[in-house]
């Protein structure tokens, strides 16, 4: 299984980390910076999973192609390449308008899902995750870097004790449910110098995956439907824009400068990674490695949704 995690997790250099701490000030003359993200060429290939193979298939299939397979697909795409969950951040700002103190950013797992599938966070502050399924989970963070993977946490993710346990049972109770949360795991996120990207994965399930970066300054946003980012009340100067994704391998990052008082456009392009992303891609024919029989498709109903593999859903 660790052989397996560690072929799943991106390998980054993360350059550009202050040396110095953020100092909040009142920005008098800050502007906003607006964009577009897109990604330019085909959409890679989702990975696909065996449920047959992996605990929970009744309840975890509800979300599934039909065939017995669970497909998650990193790229969330627009029609028109509309680049969606992606971070874009500044770097280079080490004074300027306050950290929102909204809270701890929180992870929920429900329908087999980490959500979402992109988090920002805070280096050196904590996370919360909580199980809104009726099945367990298990949280393996691990921080990444061109030096590898390193352990950040590992605990289980307990659930709801009023959930039904029964999915083969396929009455209402043991199929329709409304998620209820279990007790929430708030675990610090404490990355090595230089580095500033982690992952999550579920112990149990390889299907649910999330990503964070740990920002040192509250200038970030992520993408919204239409690709769009805004960030406001930045300070003016010139900084590095820096765009990222955790399956995009190359260095996405451009200088712009923001005078006061004003608005900055800028639409960036990114070319999409072509090649074999991942190990378990999702093949376009019909070879299984395991063999799921027509009994155990009958069983696992993709109730919640139906995957396609080329339909860029989770």
């Amino acid at each position: 299984m660790h052989l397996i995690i560690l072929a799943l997790i991106a390998v980054f250099s993360a350059a550009g980390s202050s040396a110095w701490a953020y100092e909040a000030i009142t920005v008098t003359d800050g502007s906003t910076l607006t964009g577009t993200v897109k990604l330019e060429g085909a959409v890679p290939k989702p990975k696909g999973y065996n449920l047959v193979t992996l605990p929970d298939p009744y309840y975890c299939g509800r979300i599934s192609d039909g065939q017995g397979w669970r497909i998650l697909q990193p790229f969330q795409v627009g029609p028109a390449g509309e680049f969606r969950e992606v971070v874009v951040y500044l770097e280079g700002i080490d004074k300027g308008k306050p950290f929102d103190e909204g809270g701890v950013p929180q992870i929920e797992a429900k329908d087999c899902l980490f959500l979402p599938f992109t988090t920002v966070v805070r280096d050196d502050q904590s996370v919360s995750v909580v199980n809104m399924d009726p099945v367990m989970h298990d949280i393996q963070a691990y921080e990444t870097s061109n030096l590898g993977a390193r352990v950040l946490f590992n605990v289980p993710l307990p659930m709801n004790s009023q959930h039904p346990r029964n999915f083969k049972d396929r009455t209402e109770a043991g199929m329709y449910h409304k998620h209820m949360a279990g007790p929430p795991m708030k675990e610090l996120v404490k990355l090595t110098k230089g580095r500033r990207i982690f992952v999550m994965q579920c112990g149990f399930h390889a299907y649910m995956e999330s990503w964070g970066v740990a920002v040192n300054n509250p200038y970030y946003a992520k993408t919204d439907d239409q690709g769009r980012f805004t960030m406001t009340n930045v300070p003016p100067g010139t900084y590095k824009l820096v765009v990222w994704h955790p399956y995009i391998r190359t260095v996405n990052e451009q200088t712009v400068t923001i005078g006061p008082k004003g608005t900055v456009e800028a639409n960036i392009a990114i070319p999409a990674p072509t090649g074999r992303l991942y190990a378990n891609e999702v093949l376009d024919h019909a070879y299984v490695r395991y063999n799921v029989t027509e009994e155990e498709k009958k069983e696992i109903d993709p109730l919640v949704e139906k995957q396609d593999h080329s339909a860029g859903h989770h």
